[in-house]
């Protein structure tokens, strides 16, 4: 890439700076779902951050929780990060086209709303769209870099970003690697270093260590009775009332709408929104109930697929925890640097079992088919911890005495279950997680024959956070 004047690199940056705040101002100004807070793993990053739809730049350096009386100054960050927002996949792009051909052929309510699906929508999802990051996606990206510079200047620094002292490592997945770059985008433009070319090492070993794992693939993934709960809930009254409610809201006769085609419209209504900012007329299929019932169906899958409900679930992203941890003591042997970073992108199964190893959102009384109505206040909520753009990061201090680490998901402060502070001793939290960091071979606990690959079920924690001394050991 040719080089530009230092001049214009800030102007350039500077312009760009004020399109995307005026362009994030005219999108936030539209109407939104009433639903928009429940949509899980399709959910906006924004609905987590309602902040940023006033100003999508805005830091908040408060976040920050060293020891003023400790003279503490961040030296390492490590991040884990989730891509943007993307098109459907194939398959639910194919129950989109079922469900959008099966309302224009036979539904039959009056509802203006339909009308307008009717003379008004098109079947604009194709195939080939299948899983690609929208340019939605780039901008969560871009913007969160931005952020994340501002907010650790001397870690996400230009100069760092020059002599490739920031590791950016990727899943080889073409939507991890759009956001990879958009990301890198979004630190060129905070620092003008339009100049700087663009890096990255593939590595699914550490960002797709779910699909390399074959405990959890023949124990998990391809085996039906490990997501019993959700099957259960699929067919169970409260999805039941669900898919009748939106068969009278289209004039349908209750047997032509299939589970699956309501959580199609399910989706469909938060990819129209998180890809286009609209509030689709498919939206007005659900009230909030009906959204917390689908929300809770995601999140029995997320909990039993990805997440506690199996101890090969976290246990498979122990070598990428360790090797956050070996980065993080490698950087306190040499904080007299100048800082550094490690920036890698993954997915949402990459961020939910290394949440569940550490031990966070773990509930008193797990998730189940029969016990909906008592997990309204459950910490495990997808919507929350997971969506487009989540990000879990680890910000090691020099302090005097010690060194400190803290823990920020979405860029809000999170407590190591156990630990009483923001940032806690780092030799106490490699005290709390001892046990995984010398005791889980991943090799061990993956290479496991198909018979002994049936999942065992983590109990449940005996306090909402979930202490490490119950984490899946």
């Amino acid at each position: 890439m040719s080089s530009v004047s230092p001049q214009r690199s800030v102007a350039l940056a500077a312009f760009s700076l004020l399109l995307t705040r005026l362009a994030h101002c005219s999108a936030s100004a539209r109407d939104t779902p009433t639903i928009a807070g429940y949509f899980g793993t399709k959910g906006r990053y924004e609905e987590v951050n309602p902040h940023l739809l006033r100003d999508i730049l805005a830091v908040n350096r408060s976040v920050l929780r060293a020891p003023e009386s400790e003279r503490c100054r961040p030296v390492f960050l490590s991040a884990v990060i989730r891509h943007g927002s993307r098109y459907p996949t194939v398959k639910n792009i194919r129950r989109i086209r079922r469900l959008y051909e099966l309302v224009r052929a036979e539904a039959a309510s009056p509802a203006a709303w339909l009308e307008e699906i009717r003379s008004g929508w098109d079947m604009w999802y194709t195939d080939d769209m299948d899983g690609q990051l929208v340019e939605k996606g780039r901008s969560d990206l871009r913007n969160l870099a931005r952020r994340l510079a501002a907010l650790l200047p001397s870690l996400l620094s230009e100069e760092n970003l020059r002599r490739r002292r920031i590791r950016f490592l990727s899943s080889s997945k073409h939507r991890c690697l759009a956001s990879m770059e958009a990301f890198q985008e979004g630190l060129h433009l905070h620092w003008g270093a339009t100049d700087v070319g663009f890096q990255h090492v593939v590595n699914d070993e550490l960002m797709r260590f779910f699909e390399r794992c074959r405990g959890y693939v023949d124990g998990v993934e391809n085996n039906r009775s490990a997501l019993v709960e959700v099957e259960k809930f699929k067919g169970g009254e409260e999805m039941e009332a669900v898919r009748r409610r939106m068969a009278e809201r289209l004039g349908l006769p209750p047997h032509r709408l299939t589970p699956d085609l309501v959580e199609a419209a399910f989706f469909l209504c938060s990819y129209e929104f998180s890809i286009r900012s609209l509030n689709s007329p498919w939206c007005f299929l659900f009230d909030e109930n009906d959204a917390k019932v689908l929300e809770y169906k995601s999140d029995l899958k997320q909990f039993w697929k990805r997440a506690h409900g199996h101890q090969i679930n976290s246990r498979s992203s122990c070598a990428l925890l360790q090797d956050v941890f070996r980065e993080l003591q490698a950087a306190g042997a040499r904080s007299d640097g100048p800082g550094s970073a490690s920036i890698q992108l993954g997915h949402a199964e990459t961020l939910l079992p290394l949440l569940a190893l550490l031990g966070l959102y773990r509930d008193p009384a797990p998730p189940a088919a029969h016990n909906y109505h008592t997990q309204h206040g459950r910490s495990f909520r997808t919507s929350r911890i997971v969506p487009y753009a989540a990000n879990l990061l680890f910000v090691l201090y020099d302090c005097r005495p010690a060194a400190r680490l803290q823990l920020l998901l979405n860029e809000s402060p999170v407590r190591f279950p156990g630990l009483q502070e923001d940032a806690p001793l780092l030799r106490d939290v490699l005290a709390a997680y001892r046990h995984l960091l010398d005791g889980c071979d991943v090799d061990k606990e993956c290479e496991v024959s198909v018979e002994s690959a049936r999942p065992r079920v983590v109990p449940p924690a005996e306090d909402g956070a979930g202490g490490t001394s119950q984490t899946d050991s």
